[in-house]
């Protein structure tokens, strides 16, 4: 995936100024895609160049603030990459050559590492059912809420086996 994909399926859902949508970005699609503020706005700068986006200044904003609005070319531009092949993505997980290092090196005090992992993803989990008891607690939902209600049980499904995950690697070093 590519962060321009990813602000301009934003910009679709709501059009809306850099700083709006870097605040979006950490709540919805930033727990998928990560991207700093500053690359937001550098992509921004990108897109508006490409013609895919059109920023507008605000009225009265200081600093040459400015609203974007996904133009036909972005429409166009990100309909061609929702139909292009998708490889599987790679696993590229520290936490996985820190246990290899630690079957070889070890013992060494990776529990508490893995303590700490075990309740970020807790409390990450613990947002995400929130959002899901906030956003999709409807019996009837609509194609495109069912569609970010899925993207989320992805999340869900993600925390609850990584903390699965952490919750075994301890049980594993503390048996040894």
């Amino acid at each position: 995936m590519s962060l321009p994909h990813a602000l301009l399926t934003a910009l679709i859902e709501r059009p809306c100024s850099g700083s709006e949508l870097a605040e979006r970005f950490d709540r919805s699609i930033g727990y998928f895609w990560q991207a700093t503020h500053q690359q937001i706005y550098r992509e921004l700068a990108r897109l508006e160049a490409a013609g895919f986006v059109q920023g507008s200044l605000v009225d009265g904003a200081r600093g040459g603030k400015k609203t974007y609005l996904v133009l036909p070319a972005g429409l166009k531009e990100l309909r061609r990459w929702l139909t292009e092949r998708q490889a599987p993505s790679p696993i590229r997980d520290e936490l996985m050559v820190r246990l290899r290092a630690e079957a070889v090196i070890g013992p060494t005090r990776i529990i508490e590492e893995l303590e700490r992992l075990a309740g970020q993803h807790r409390e990450k989990l613990k947002v995400y059912r929130e959002i899901e008891a906030r956003d999709f607690s409807r019996k009837k939902m609509t194609r495109d809420e069912n569609l970010r209600r899925l993207v989320l049980k992805a999340g869900i499904d993600f925390e609850t086996q990584r903390i699965a995950f952490c919750e075994q690697a301890i049980s594993i070093l503390k048996a040894s």
